[in-house]
C-alpha cells in the first residue's frame, strides 16, 4: 500500500460511515431514520470543513453499500414466508429476496474502494512527476 493511500484511509472510513448513515437513514425513514440523518448531516458538515478529508470522499460510495448488506443478512432465509417455531410458539414473517440487496451492496463497496485506490494512485503518480 502506497503512502498516499495509507494517509487517506482514515478519511475513507470516515466518509464510509457518513455514506452508511445516509443509506440507513433512508432505509429506516419510518422509524429512527430522521435522527440518523440529522447526525449524519452533522458529520458531513464536520468532514467538509476539513480540507484534508477530500482524499477519502469516495468512501461515501462504499458506505452506501453497508446497510444494504445488513438488509440482505436480515432477509437471508427469503424470499417468501419464513416461520420460526419454538417449544411454546410459532411466528411467521414475510422476507424479501436477499440477492438484489447483496449484489448492489457489494457492487457499491467495491466501486468505492476501487475509485479510492485509483484516485490515490493517480494522485501519487501526478505528485511524483
Amino acid at each position: 500500500m502506497n503512502p498516499g493511500t495509507r494517509a487517506g484511509l482514515p478519511w475513507f472510513f470516515a466518509w464510509a460511515a457518513v455514506g452508511a448513515g445516509f443509506a440507513f437513514g433512508v432505509l429506516a425513514a419510518l422509524s429512527i431514520g430522521v435522527y440518523v440523518l440529522a447526525v449524519t448531516v452533522a458529520a458531513t458538515v464536520l468532514l467538509v470543513r476539513n480540507p484534508r478529508s477530500g482524499s477519502g470522499v469516495t468512501g461515501i460510495v462504499s458506505g452506501l453499500g453497508l446497510p444494504l448488506l445488513y438488509v440482505a443478512f436480515l432477509n437471508r432465509s427469503g424470499p417468501g414466508t419464513v416461520c420460526t417455531t419454538t417449544l411454546t410458539s410459532q411466528s411467521c414473517t414475510e422476507e424479501w429476496s436477499p440477492w438484489p440487496w447483496l449484489f448492489i451492496g457489494v457492487a457499491l463497496i467495491v466501486a468505492g474502494s476501487v475509485w479510492f485506490a485509483s484516485r490515490s494512485h493517480r494522485g501519487l503518480a501526478s505528485s511524483s512527476v
